[in-house]
């Protein structure tokens, strides 16, 4: 078997079922504990209910990372096929991952919509890094300072103003700590319960 998995003329099937396979693991090592913790301090519902949320948001985040990973690097086979160089460019590297992101994360669900806020977050600090290293600017020491600053006074003007703009769970985390804390019944409901 050992013969087959390692001959060079399978590798790129392979590397297909691998993708596959480490999209699922990857996949569920990350949503299992978040969705386990999330489940149970802010999740309403029976035991049963509350393991197959917990189940439910690991299978689809484990699935779009397999589907993913596997039409990206389809794609690019493809293209790689295709072009006259035989080999791949940034253009083949934007159009499969443009690809692929449509069709397996274009639905908007709350884990789709957590993983396109992160890889959001993370592209927007990478382009930053791309202008700075291509002008050879220095990063100010301050600068991540600033950037926290700016982001939490643009989130606090937007949620003040109108909060429904907000990602729901942003919203409903800002609501808890901002809105919740102005009311209280008791001792109890100040310190130990929040209503």
């Amino acid at each position: 078997m050992d013969d087959i998995v390692l001959n060079p003329r399978y590798h790129d099937v392979l590397s297909l079922v691998k993708g596959f396979r480490n999209g699922v693991v990857y996949g569920s090592k990350i949503r299992f504990p978040h969705a386990l913790v999330m489940t149970l301090l802010f999740r309403n519902g029976s035991l049963q209910e509350k393991i197959s949320a917990i189940l439910s948001a690991t299978k689809a985040h484990a699935r779009g990372l397999a589907f993913f990973v596997t039409g990206y690097k389809s794609l690019m086979l493809l293209q790689r096929y295709l072009s006259a160089s035989g080999k791949n460019t940034d253009v083949h590297t934007f159009i499969a991952g443009f690809i692929s992101g449509y069709f397996v994360f274009g639905e908007k669900t709350s884990v789709n919509q957590q993983i396109i806020l992160y890889l959001f977050s993370r592209i927007s600090m990478g382009l930053v890094n791309t202008a700075l290293k291509a002008t050879n600017l220095k990063t100010p020491k301050n600068s991540f300072a600033l950037f926290a600053a700016l982001c939490w006074g643009m989130v606090m003007v937007l949620f003040r103003r109108d909060k429904t703009v907000l990602q729901d769970s942003l919203k409903n985390s800002m609501t808890y700590l901002y809105e919740d804390s102005n009311h209280w019944t008791s001792l109890k409901t100040l310190l130990w319960h929040n209503k």
